[in-house]
């Protein structure tokens, strides 16, 4: 897939639905870098895996994880887990625990264990989205 050269930001976001519209949030931290501008239009892309479609494990209709190991990710790391770790949240709200990330971080990780309910990844390169 080829990115354009205008790309402001790349996020990971649920659509939720509100008041009869479709809401896709962009978090504070690109409007604080200013990138992102309160009340300008901008051109939105959804890229999901396999075309948008939810993939399913063939038994149960359980959803597959959205990543898979060695796959390369950018992520913003959210919030702070039990452990210490960061958390970062992609499609689905799907969990990528990432070891010595401090809420607001925005970095590249591998992916290197996948479960069920949640990823661990390993920093490959801070400030990635700069």
């Amino acid at each position: 897939m080829e990115v354009s050269g205008k790309l402001l930001c790349l996020v990971s976001s649920r659509v939720e639905e509100e008041d009869g519209s479709y809401v896709v949030e962009i978090p504070e931290s690109e409007i604080d870098d200013g990138d992102v501008q309160v009340g300008e239009v901008y051109s939105v892309g959804l890229v999901g895996k396999n075309g948008g479609k939810p993939e399913s494990s063939g038994g149960g209709g359980q959803l597959q994880p959205p990543v898979e190991e060695g796959e390369i990710r950018y992520v913003e790391i959210e919030d702070i887990g039990k452990q210490g770790d960061g958390i970062a949240r992609v499609e689905r709200g799907y969990v990528i625990i990432v070891p010595d990330a401090e809420v607001g971080d925005r970095v590249k990780v591998e992916v290197d264990e996948v479960k069920e309910n949640f990823a661990v990844g390993e920093v490959l390169e801070e400030d990635a989205f700069d």
